[in-house]
């Protein structure tokens, strides 16, 4: 019996990965299905999915947007193969790519682990029927959920004070922890 990738009790959460994936010949457009993660721990949510991507043709590396997972290890191993992590600030924070062994490409939309079910579903569902235009943008417009807020924890930014006098402190700069001068950020 196939896992249901929305049955969120605790028997499911194994682990086994909630993927919606288009067809091999359907891939190839900016979105190529979706991913709903049980959390933003790369060690524990990787190798899951990049064992069931990975069937056909081998993952060899993920690339993924370094604010929204948190630290991992730059490889892990996964069967028989080490499978390069990279973390960029540039890849897109709702997508991870996983690049397989023949140099193709799958992207996949992720949706925040915290979720409801019935927005997961329908994320899903849109993702792994969308045409190769679709952006992951429209996908979660179209089911109310927040593009490019997927972050899993803020991360530091160092923020001169405007005058030598000004006592340093740390605080939120748009969501963001950084010090900040008393006056406001320099």
């Amino acid at each position: 019996m196939t896992p249901d990738p929305l049955d969120t009790t605790d028997a499911a959460r194994s682990h086994e990965p909630r993927l919606a994936v288009k067809l091999e010949s359907d891939r190839g457009g900016k979105v190529d299905g979706a991913w709903w993660p049980w959390s933003t721990d790369p060690a524990a949510e990787f190798p899951p999915l990049i064992a069931a991507m990975g069937v056909a043709d081998p993952v060899l590396r993920v690339a993924y947007h370094l604010r929204t997972w948190q630290r991992a290890a730059r490889r892990i191993t996964v069967g028989d193969f080490a499978v390069r992590l990279e973390g960029f600030p540039s890849t897109h924070p709702d997508t991870v790519n996983l690049i397989r062994a023949d140099h193709s490409r799958i992207r996949l939309l992720v949706i925040p682990p915290r979720t409801s079910v019935e927005v997961a579903h329908a994320v899903l569902r849109a993702a792994s029927t969308s045409n190769r235009t679709t952006t992951v943008e429209q996908i979660m417009a179209d089911n109310a959920v927040a593009s490019g807020r997927n972050k899993a924890y803020p991360i530091a930014m160092r923020v001169r004070p405007q005058r030598h006098d000004e006592e340093n402190r740390w605080e939120t700069v748009n969501g963001v922890v950084g010090r900040a001068s008393v006056s406001g950020v320099a």
